[in-house]
């Protein structure tokens, strides 16, 4: 069973910044890509930032461009969110996300949340 651990997350005011963190808690081989989702109650989760193996392809939801900087440590299976300028529209669970090939598909694998608040 993978286990994603993240840390981070907590209460932020407009404006400021915050660093997620995503590691497994056992030594494996390495993800083919690591992520961060994010989901508002009510609401479906949706991506925030994807990032490959080898870090060249990166995506971001078009609603954090420029603000956030997804990176990883290839060697370790970490994963970091760097997030700027938040608004209270970033309010969220975060979730840590990591794929891998399996068995001929996709294995997808989930962090537990990290809540992110963004209020004065």
């Amino acid at each position: 069973q993978v286990r994603l651990v993240e840390s981070g997350g907590g209460l932020v005011q407009p404006g400021g910044s915050q660093r997620l963190s995503c590691a497994t808690s056992e030594m494996r081989p390495l993800f083919n890509t690591m992520g961060w989702y994010r989901q508002v109650s009510g609401k479906e989760r949706e991506l925030v930032a994807e990032i490959s193996g080898s870090g060249v392809r990166i995506i971001y939801a078009d609603s954090v461009k420029g603000r956030f900087t997804i990176s990883r440590d290839i060697t370790q299976n970490l994963v970091y969110l760097e997030m700027n300028n938040l608004k209270p529209d970033d309010t969220a669970v975060y979730y840590c996300i990591a794929r891998e090939p399996l068995d001929g598909s996709w294995g997808t694998y989930w962090g537990q949340g990290t809540q992110v608040t963004v209020s004065s």
